[in-house]
């Protein structure tokens, strides 16, 4: 198992992939995605520790007293930390409960073998690998205490070897920018917003399950059920309250979500691209791909974040602020030759 941090990098390991050095741009959306992801859990955990630390501290010395400046440090404090000693039990307990593939033990070993040999060129310790049986066609990989992980199904193990390959790399290039590293750690506090947003959703759409024909014909059969205990406006209203206290967490994370994860897999899609033509090429194919076959509901929306492309479904993407026009946009930059 890789040490933690997804591996030490080693000498010449920028040399042997084709990276090139971020660009003054490239390390400001990066620095602040990152900064934007980092405040999501420290602001979910200032909602109850900053208040109760503002209560517990010195009487008479305003909000600006040390009780609430405790409750910040504490929120941040526990906010990352405990999101970080979370992130990775979460994610392999999510991976515990996948259908894993009942692979025979020279297929298993040839892909150990594979993505040691990709790491190696990388620049990374080699994951452990966990092969899964699902028709969508994506890798994912983890990164942090526990050591580093490659998540890859047996659709996308049967594509040709060219891009097989090159979204083995694309997944392993995020484990050396440590881009997995940050995403893992910070998955929960990711997750509770995207739960709490997804609700609030379905609340503010919510509507009676009966409507004016449901009730005539109700009536025509001789049966008229208890009218609507909770009416139609009291959700909406409780999803657009939801909403508003959830805003504050939800900007950070759709901002470090486009900025820093988005911007991430773009990241790696050129400096995968730039190892050679089969590399651009493979990874072109296997994007496009993964884009369009069946079979998304198989991967978990857990993982998306460390995948070769997210499958989030419509609502799902519109909460995170992102979309599939962004596998697309991937796909012909890719095919362009453009850098990333």
């Amino acid at each position: 198992m890789a040490s933690t941090g997804g591996g030490d990098q080693r000498d010449g390991s920028e040399e042997s992939d084709g990276a090139e050095s971020p660009t003054g741009g490239t390390r400001v959306r990066r620095a602040v995605g990152v900064l934007a992801l980092l405040a999501v859990p420290v602001l979910l955990a200032a909602v109850p520790l900053v208040p109760a630390a503002a209560l517990l501290g010195p009487a008479g010395l305003g909000v600006a007293g040390p009780g609430v400046l405790g409750g910040i440090i504490a929120a941040v404090v526990v906010g990352l930390g405990g999101s970080a000693l979370l992130g990775p039990i979460v994610v392999d307990r999510r991976i515990a409960r996948l259908p894993e593939a009942e692979l025979d033990n020279r297929p298993a070993d040839f892909v150990a073998d594979r993505v040691a040999t990709l790491a190696d060129e990388v620049g990374v310790d080699a994951p452990k690998v966990t092969v899964v049986r699902a028709d969508a066609a994506n890798v994912a990989v983890a990164d942090g205490h526990r050591g580093s992980r490659l998540v890859v199904s047996t659709r996308l193990l049967s594509l040709p070897e060219a891009d097989r390959d090159a979204a083995l790399r694309h997944a392993l290039v995020r484990l050396r920018t440590r881009e997995a590293l940050v995403a893992t750690a910070l998955l929960p506090a990711l997750a509770a917003v995207e739960t709490v947003a997804l609700l609030a959703t379905l609340l503010v759409g919510h509507r009676g399950d009966r409507t004016a024909a449901d009730r005539r014909v109700n009536r025509i059969h001789g049966y008229e059920p208890e009218r609507d205990r909770i009416p139609s406006w009291a959700y909406a209203v409780v999803g657009v309250a939801l909403w508003i206290l959830l805003l504050p967490a939800w900007v950070p994370a759709t901002v470090g979500d486009r900025l820093y994860v988005a911007g991430g897999r773009r990241d790696a899609d050129g400096t995968v691209a730039r190892v050679g033509t089969a590399e651009r090429e493979g990874l072109g194919n296997a994007v496009a791909f993964a884009s369009d076959a069946a079979g998304a509901a198989d991967w978990p929306p857990l993982l998306d974040r460390l995948s070769l492309i997210s499958m989030a479904d419509a609502e799902t993407g519109r909460v995170r602020g992102t979309s599939r026009q962004e596998a697309r946009t991937r796909l012909a930059r890719i095919r362009s030759k453009r850098a990333l």
